[in-house]
């Protein structure tokens, strides 16, 4: 099984030395090379969109202008799956293509472990962290578009728990299905929402939102899935992260 894994990043970084991964610099119209990688502003592409549809432009780069492989995945350039003991340095972590393959026999889908979110569903905490009527155009375009996908819309809402980081390892017929559903939908949407007045974090929009329905899809599609841990190169800042929910929190509750 030849597999290809596209690495986002927007800068130089070092990269898995695994052939399987594809470094991918996203967000490049108008900028110069990175050595080495390759960019998602040649062949068909989305490139001028990347402030609001983040590593998306680098994955519709993937989905149009790649061939030839059995599987197809995305990661980041700090976030990687992962297998092996937690005692072995991080970058030793990284998903192997061997590894990939074991798990690929055993579904059609490799998605990171779920988050919980608890507290709050996840509607509550998409509109507590960005603006609700992101959630609200795409479900019309999805009433509209694609009805059979909103009782899945609608489950993924109310759930404690779901799948982010917009990575994944996906057979060829998933993702080349999952993309031509995504890009339908979220150019819908583009079209309709007005994101002006939104700052630069929200303007992100399209990249949270594909975050949410991918587990839509997956789920009204019935795609057979396997979780697999995540590893971060760098160190996490779990108090500042909390200090920002709260205050995301409270200040959406008070408006």
């Amino acid at each position: 099984m030849q597999i290809t894994v596209m690495v986002a990043a927007h800068k130089p970084y070092e990269m898995p030395q695994d052939r399987m991964y594809l470094p991918l610099f996203v967000g490049a119209r108008g900028k110069a090379d990175i050595p080495g990688f390759a960019r998602d502003d040649t062949g068909e592409n989305i490139s001028e969109k990347n402030a609001s549809f983040c590593e998306l432009t680098g994955l519709y780069w993937l989905w149009k202008n790649t061939q030839g492989s059995d599987a197809y995945g995305l990661c980041h350039y700090r976030r990687y799956f992962a297998k092996g003991s937690f005692l072995c340095r991080k970058k030793d972590r990284i998903l192997t293509q061997d590894q990939a393959r074991a798990l690929l026999e055993k579904a059609d889908a490799v998605l990171p472990k779920k988050r919980h979110y608890y507290i709050e569903t996840r509607r509550q905490q998409y509109v507590h962290a960005h603006h609700e009527q992101d959630l609200q155009v795409t479900e019309q375009v999805l009433r509209e578009m694609c009805p059979a996908y909103l009782p899945a819309w609608e489950r993924m809402l109310k759930s404690r728990s779901g799948h982010i980081f917009n990575m994944f390892l996906m057979k060829r017929e998933v993702f080349e299905g999952y993309c031509a559903w995504l890009f339908g939908i979220l150019f819908e949407v583009e079209r309709r929402l007005d994101i002006s007045g939104y700052n630069a974090s929200d303007r992100r929009v399209f990249g949270y939102l594909a975050e949410r329905l991918m587990d839509v899809y997956l789920d009204t599609n019935r795609i057979r899935y396997t979780q697999c841990p995540v590893v971060n190169l760098e160190r996490q800042h779990w108090l500042q992260k909390g200090v920002r929910f709260l205050k995301r929190k409270f200040a959406r509750n008070k408006e």
